[in-house]
């Protein structure tokens, strides 16, 4: 499994795609964002923290991408006469995702500290990149759901709409603040919003709130299932 994690790691960081959209979108719109008229410190540190959740949901759910296209080339049959276990492609499946948020993560926090100003103790830099990383699993399960279940083709564009809309409705790109009362309210649900509270928590200097760990273990349970269901009914038409 861990051969089969390593190829598929490179194969995605090699994927110029990933590299502009995952990876080079969120810096320049975190940047684009924060230098636009006078905006202070504690405002480029929060949009620091939802850029970077931003980069580290697309690029979670860009590994439901490739799953499609495997499914389109015949890789999933390949892959269903391996000694691997079903458990084990998924899970090696999951591994990738959260290998290839990194670069997402690493990069608008590069960007806020070395060009923004942006200044944290070393243990909420070291914090907010762990708990961000972990904190992505449940996104790569939504990602691996489509993946399994759509074409490569509607596996792009549901991943491209679930990332855009949980993002613009869990407050990643505006403070949640300056939303309508409904919606303000409807946010606090959603993963991503919980996903970005985990970094700016940190970033105030205290632990995430149980509430905000509570509903990502849900939306982790749910997006788990959907992945899991989705990979049955794709192994049995392969």
């Amino acid at each position: 499994m861990f051969a089969y994690l390593r190829l598929e790691a490179r194969r995605t960081l090699r994927d110029p795609g990933f590299v502009i959209g995952g990876v080079a979108m969120p810096v320049v719109m975190y940047l684009l964002f924060t230098n636009l008229g006078e905006n202070d410190g504690a405002w480029k540190t929060m949009a620091m923290v939802g850029m970077a959740a931003y980069g580290a949901v697309g690029s979670a759910l860009s590994t439901g991408g490739a799953v499609a296209e495997d499914r389109g080339t015949g890789w999933l049959r390949q892959l269903a006469v391996t000694p691997m276990t079903p458990r084990e492609v998924v899970l090696g499946r999951a591994l990738t995702g959260s290998v290839t948020v990194l670069p997402a993560i690493a990069a608008v926090l590069a960007a806020g500290g070395l060009l923004n100003g942006v200044r944290l103790d070393a243990w909420q830099w070291a914090a907010i990149a762990v708990l961000l990383w972990l904190g992505s699993v449940p996104f790569t399960l939504l990602g691996l759901g489509n993946g399994y279940r759509l074409t490569p083709q509607t596996a792009g564009v549901a991943n491209m709409v679930c990332n855009l809309g949980l993002s613009i409705v869990g407050g990643l790109w505006f403070p949640v603040d300056l939303f309508p009362a409904w919606l303000h309210s409807l946010s606090r649900w959603t993963p991503a919003n919980r996903f970005a509270q985990l970094g700016t928590s940190v970033a105030d200097g205290h632990a995430p709130a149980a509430g905000a760990v509570t509903v990502l273990t849900l939306w982790l349970l749910l997006f788990g299932a959907y992945a899991a269901t989705s990979y049955r009914r794709a192994a049995r038409t392969a």
